[in-house]
């Protein structure tokens, strides 16, 4: 994830503080100086980070220490607040128009995630605010661009507007009279990159601009290259004039500098980012809960929206009937994993949850077992998912077959279900006493070589 490295440097040195009873200049001095090198590690620009260092320097020496907070814990609460004021310091949203359809147009460089973060985008915009968004394949210079357009588009059931390889400042006239006519409220150009910002590129999207009047520009750019990010935003501004920014690729080994770079730099903010493969994986970006997040202080905001937006009431309603009879059952057992499942990568789920930063560092967790442990039920019969008292020597071999497990797995599965069966007599009793065995088999502590 980014900014693992930016994070655990910070903490090495914030944790120097801690046992100090006052801070000296010298001490808040040191830290800085280690805060400084970190954030140059990340990729952040050098006047950047002047500036930055210089600000939070001159709030921590002599600054009033809160009753409720050590000195150190005031240090990191100014280093967290100019982080958030470095990324923009509020929550930045598309521009919407007041009638007729919202024009989003994405711009970038080649290799950047235009086509596929813009179907994103535009199945966020739909799930969010029940928008009808309509994509625009106006890249006709990239092979099978309008293609991957439309595979995406299909696989989120969003309407794609093409009409192959033409002029695209009027496919998107087109595009922008179509979605008119058709009812679609937000339509999002998918326009052409480069690999290099030039005069052609630039004219052509100048020209779109003037023909659509787009109510928000998004400059498209990928979290991994670093500071070569924020030279093609301060480019594409200058010469196009953009919105903001949806940054691609969190979920990378990317050092994070762009992120923390970009507004400083341009004054454009960050609106939206990518933080995985899959085609849900996109949230609004908010400076102070990245800030946190870089801190390791966790997310709990964004882990408690991603859970509300994943919950299904109605099957939560069945769950507490089933729970308040002592009827859980392996088939509710994988209805808790799906649902875990679809509120994103578990790593990075594991990373908002406050504290859990150095605890997690070595630990990873094992989808692996997830993965085992849903064949094993799915191989199962209803009966026996429902029983799994019945389940001989026999019937494990036939569902170790079907799954590719082994029977030792089978019999750590039944086990842990057991005593989850056990926790949840405990809870409808109202003698819980802790958590038990839950999670067996999730996470793995990697071990130290001797």
């Amino acid at each position: 994830m980014a900014f693992e490295g930016l994070t655990e440097k910070l903490s090495a040195a914030f944790k120097k503080l801690r046992g100090k009873g006052r801070l000296s200049e010298a001490d808040v001095k040191e830290a800085m100086r280690e805060v400084r090198l970190a954030l140059l590690e990340a990729d952040v620009g050098y006047k950047v980070v002047k500036d930055f260092v210089a600000k939070v320097t001159e709030r921590a020496v002599g600054a009033d220490v809160l009753d409720s907070l050590t000195p150190a814990q005031q240090v990191v609460k100014i280093v967290n607040d100019e982080l958030t004021a470095l990324m923009g310091g509020t929550d930045s949203k598309l521009i919407m128009a007041n009638s007729g359809p919202t024009v989003v147009m994405l711009v970038g460089l080649q290799g950047a995630g235009k086509t596929t973060n813009g179907a994103k985008l535009a199945g966020y915009l739909r799930r969010q605010y029940g928008k009808r968004p309509l994509l625009a394949a106006c890249d006709v210079y990239r092979p099978a661009a309008i293609e991957q357009l439309k595979v995406v588009g299909a696989q989120l059931d969003i309407p794609v507007y093409e009409e192959g390889q033409g002029d695209p400042v009027k496919i998107a006239e087109n595009a922008l009279r179509h979605a008119r006519d058709h009812g679609n409220d937000l339509l999002l150009l998918d326009t052409a990159g480069r690999l290099h910002v030039d005069e052609a590129l630039m004219d052509e999207l100048r020209r779109m601009k003037a023909a659509v009047h787009p109510n928000d520009i998004l400059l498209v750019l990928d979290a991994m290259t670093g500071q070569d990010a924020v030279n093609a935003a301060s480019a594409f501004d200058e010469a196009l004039g953009i919105d903001g920014v949806m940054l691609t690729k969190l979920d990378g080994d990317a050092r994070g500098g762009a992120a923390l770079s970009i507004r400083a730099v341009t004054g454009k903010p960050i609106k939206f980012a990518g933080t995985g493969e899959k085609l849900d994986m996109i949230e609004p970006f908010h400076p102070d809960r990245m800030a946190s997040r870089i801190l390791g202080m966790g997310d709990m905001l964004t882990l408690i929206e991603k859970a509300q937006s994943n919950y299904d009431e109605k099957q939560a309603a069945k769950l507490e009937e089933k729970l308040r009879k002592n009827r859980f059952t392996l088939e509710d057992y994988y209805d808790q994993l799906q649902q875990l499942r679809r509120m994103g990568d578990l790593s990075q789920i594991a990373g908002m949850l406050p504290g859990l930063g150095d605890k997690l560092k070595n630990a990873t967790i094992d989808e692996k077992a997830l993965a085992h442990t849903e064949a094993i039920i799915l191989s199962m019969t209803p009966r026996e998912r429902e029983d799994p008292s019945i389940l001989n020597a026999s019937r494990k071999r036939r569902i170790a077959a079907g799954s590719g497990c082994p029977v030792v797995e089978i019999n750590r599965l039944l086990k842990q279900f057991e005593m989850m069966q056990q926790l949840t007599k405990q809870v409808t009793r109202g003698r819980f006493t802790g958590f038990g065995g839950m999670g067996h088999g999730l996470g793995k502590k990697k071990r130290k070589k001797k």
